[in-house]
């Protein structure tokens, strides 16, 4: 207590299993909506450059359908030197406009990054010890940092592209529109051919992409609890055991891996055929166009321009979907854990324990279980008065530490209560109850740091004075 410490001693026990995850019937990435929303001004820049760079590219093409019209074929050269300037000066503007939605759409990424992270360890913080009892630490550690980083490409690289390829897409097709709708019809029976195959195709990557990242977790997680128990390891001359073991795993995340990158490969030589092929047959059409007097060469030649545009953001389209698919993987295995509620809910209200601290703790028939069936304490009553020193002996998985674990309410009873100063620790605010505590682990863990800043865990606040003592 605050005048009278109660040392508490835990031996952490933990219980390696991997969950088992249900995919979810809602798109992941929409879980990463809120936090770009935090940055409006830079998103709102983002697409008003991405906007003023899509309309400056589509301008060209149709600046370059007249100077071959009232240039070229009209054998003006002064027509084509002012179509020229003209096309080098919206270029110049798609330059500055394409860098702007660059930087602006990259520092929103990488603050989107940040904030996720942020957001997700300090929600692991907040999770009970149930939690971290029944997911590896190994795992939890993968999802962190592996999970985040491939997210980086949703909200940055790949989201500007995708939208700009919408809008490049958009806009195309209305501008061929615009220029031949004899032409556009050939574009109208040729996308369905390439959107359908590769949307069912790139459904499947998803899965896929699940599947790598859950074997990559395993990996870590192993390898986490490993190095972790060297000493153990090399107690019971496991090592080449434990290799093998680490091969298999390794293995196993290479071949997932592998899975997924071939039916990568299988998309894009899918897009890259099919697009072809379409450009092929609106080349064909567009030559019949000419011959036929339906439309100019000008014309042609600015409706391909637009068509290639088309047929590059679509694949560009593909890539990103394909790249999001995984995203999605990572964006889940991470939604899940934010979505987790923990086990230990304070009170609404709760209650203020007295001060000074009377010291004061008691065990009022407590039962006990981890999972519901097996009893670890069953009916334990004792009492511990202020200045009483009392010890708490039996075997290993007697029930000490769980003891001392419920004191601090890392877990709560199955039945009965445990009364610190006379209140129910159930009616108390976590933070109160426990820093009533002076807790000592078996093995104390030692913190990347320095002495001091080790000592001064319990008490940042505490003066070189009070950690020299």
């Amino acid at each position: 207590m605050t005048d009278q410490a109660v040392p508490v001693e835990a031996d952490p026990e933990t219980i390696a299993l991997t969950p088992v995850v249900n995919p979810r019937k809602l798109q992941p990435l929409r879980k990463l909506v809120p936090f770009m929303l935090r940055y409006p001004w830079r998103l709102g820049l983002t697409v008003a450059f991405m906007l003023i760079s899509t309309v400056s590219s589509l301008a060209i093409p149709a600046l370059l359908g007249g100077a071959i019209d009232q240039g070229f074929v009209a054998q003006n050269l002064e027509n084509v030197g002012r179509y020229g300037w003209i096309i080098i000066a919206v270029a110049a503007v798609m330059a500055v406009a394409s860098g702007a939605r660059f930087y602006f759409i990259s520092v929103v990424g990488e603050r989107v990054l940040a904030d996720l992270r942020q957001a997700v360890f300090a929600h692991l913080l907040g999770l009970d010890a149930r939690y971290f009892d029944t997911h590896r630490v190994g795992e939890l550690t993968s999802r962190l940092n592996g999970d985040v980083a491939m997210i980086r490409g949703a909200v940055g690289s790949s989201f500007s592209l995708a939208l700009r390829s919408m809008v490049t897409i958009i806009g195309a097709l209305t501008m061929m529109l615009l220029t031949s709708p004899v032409l556009t019809l050939a574009v109208v029976i040729a996308a369905p051919a390439i959107l359908f195959p590769v949307i069912t195709f790139a459904r499947r990557l998803r899965g896929m992409s699940r599947k790598t990242q859950d074997a990559l977790a395993d990996l870590s997680a192993m390898a986490t609890e490993m190095l972790g128990a060297t000493r153990t390891v090399k107690s019971f001359t496991q090592e080449p055991m434990q290799a093998a073991h680490y091969d298999e795993r390794s293995e196993a995340s290479y071949r997932a891996e592998v899975k997924r990158l071939l039916a990568r490969s299988v998309l894009v030589g899918m897009v890259i055929f099919l697009g072809t092929a379409a450009l092929v047959f609106l080349v064909w059409w567009g030559a019949r166009s000419v011959f036929e007097g339906t439309v100019t060469a000008g014309q042609l030649a600015q409706f391909l321009v637009y068509a290639l545009m088309a047929s590059g953001a679509l694949t560009n389209v593909s890539e990103v979907l394909g790249t999001l698919q995984s995203v999605a993987g990572a964006t889940e295995r991470l939604t899940e854990i934010l979505d987790t509620e923990p086990t230990i809910r304070e009170a609404a209200y709760p209650k203020a324990l007295p001060v000074p601290a009377l010291g004061t703790v008691s065990f009022d028939n407590v039962d006990f279980s981890y999972d519901g069936s097996e009893p670890v304490l069953s009916g334990l009553n004792f009492t511990v008065g202020r200045g009483e020193t009392v010890a708490l002996v039996g075997p290993s998985g007697s029930g000490k530490s769980t003891t001392l674990s419920l004191l601090q309410r890392f877990y709560d009873v199955s039945a009965g209560a445990i009364l610190v100063d006379g209140l129910d620790i159930r009616d108390l605010r976590l933070s109160d109850l426990r820093q009533r505590f002076a807790y000592v682990e078996q093995e104390p863990i030692i913190f990347a740091g320095t002495i001091a800043e080790n000592i001064r865990f319990g008490k940042p606040e505490a003066s070189d004075a009070e950690v020299e003592a």
